[in-house]
């Protein structure tokens, strides 16, 4: 029998460090399980097209009637190989899935679901996370089970939310205004997240929304007054923000080179900041597009970060000018869709973000925790 799993069950110094490393082994095991039933398989189906192949290449058995019998035996040994592998797999499924069940319930905030019971008594924590989950990830073999999506923070790339339809199929089932809102709430998801399991103060958000149409999705977070400024708007706002955040970044790499990273202006807000950009690249003139590079590139050394929600066609106009950029966000999909891959063997997860159940008031009231935890 299988010991019974035990949540942090994993090395680390914190509970919160081995709930960390024991997702992380979740993932792997089943990256790998998966990769072993899928490996048999093919070697099953590789060696049945071999073997028909024989019997083919061989006029005895055209003409004869021993053909179809070896046809059946071909197609018997491949369906006992293809039945040893499947029981393997369920069996390492049904373990993974009992850690899962009790995993899932003991996750701290910044690793939980929504609608997990830890966030009714949420207050700041003293210290930032280790790291954030960003959403779920699965696979055919096994799709109700899921593995938490964890990301290290702070952020050593940016995010990137697709709101195009061009990728996934999903995405492209989906209206266009629709699909908007919902990279739109997915991202402001992510922002309370963030704000809510750091202390008090120690993130900043600043967020750029030049023609004003993400404004029904962030109306929680300016309502709350949790924004370090009301969204910025126009090409006016665009240029003060990035202005503000590039001076920001540019003078935390003058304390750090000089050996004095305390020694910053007094007016300099030394908190982590977060950068939100939505409908990239409208409000964007080129000194714009070329300051937002800087601080894709540059800010996650200095505690500035970058999570974006655009559409990639849209920025067409700019040509390759552009690609680096996007090739250093970590693309995240609004609905399911295979696009991430595991570190191990390679397979195609299906990623979901991480959002709160239908009529849910749950991002609300960690607001009302946020700003009362400021002050």
């Amino acid at each position: 029998e299988p010991s019974r799993p035990v949540a942090g069950d994993a090395a680390g110094w914190s509970m919160e460090e081995r709930l960390y490393n024991q997702v992380w082994g979740m993932f792997e095991d089943l990256a790998r399980t998966s990769a072993a039933y899928r490996s048999a398989v093919d070697f099953a189906d590789g060696r049945m097209d071999r073997e028909l192949d024989e019997v083919l290449s061989d006029p005895r058995h055209r003409l004869g009637g021993s053909g179809n019998a070896a046809r059946e035996a071909a197609q018997a040994r491949r369906d006992e190989l293809v039945a040893q592998a499947r029981a393997v797999l369920d069996r390492d499924l049904a373990q993974l899935t009992a850690e899962a069940e009790v995993v899932e319930p003991a996750l701290p905030a910044a690793y939980a679901r929504w609608d997990n019971p830890v966030w009714h008594g949420h207050t700041a924590p003293e210290q930032p996370p280790m790291a954030v989950r960003l959403g779920d990830l699965h696979l055919p073999e096994r799709p109700d089970l899921r593995i938490p999506m964890l990301v290290r923070f702070p952020l050593e790339r940016g995010l990137w939310i697709d709101n195009g339809r061009t990728g996934s199929e999903a995405a492209m089932t989906m209206d266009t205004d629709r699909l908007r809102r919902v990279a739109m709430d997915a991202a402001v998801a992510h922002v309370v997240r963030m704000l809510a399991v750091h202390p008090g103060g120690r993130l900043s958000v600043h967020v750029i929304d030049a023609a004003g149409a993400g404004a029904a999705s962030l109306e929680p977070l300016v309502r709350s007054g949790v924004l370090a400024a009301p969204p910025a708007a126009g090409a006016a706002g665009v240029t003060e923000t990035l202005a503000r955040l590039t001076r920001r970044v540019d003078l935390a790499q003058m304390a750090v080179r000089a050996g004095a990273p305390e020694e910053l202006p007094p007016d300099l807000d030394t908190s982590d900041q977060l950068l939100v950009v939505h409908d990239f690249p409208h409000g964007f003139d080129d000194r714009a597009v070329t300051q937002l590079r800087y601080l894709a590139d540059e800010g996650p050394a200095v505690g500035v970060h970058l999570l974006m929600v655009a559409d990639r066609d849209e920025a067409s106009a700019y040509g390759p000018l552009l690609d680096p950029l996007w090739r250093s966000l970590m693309r995240l999909s609004p609905v399911p869709d295979d696009h991430l891959a595991d570190p191990w063997v390679g397979h195609a997860w299906t990623f979901e973000p991480a959002l709160p159940p239908a009529g849910s008031r749950v991002l609300d009231l960690v607001l009302e925790r946020v700003a009362q935890s400021r002050g």
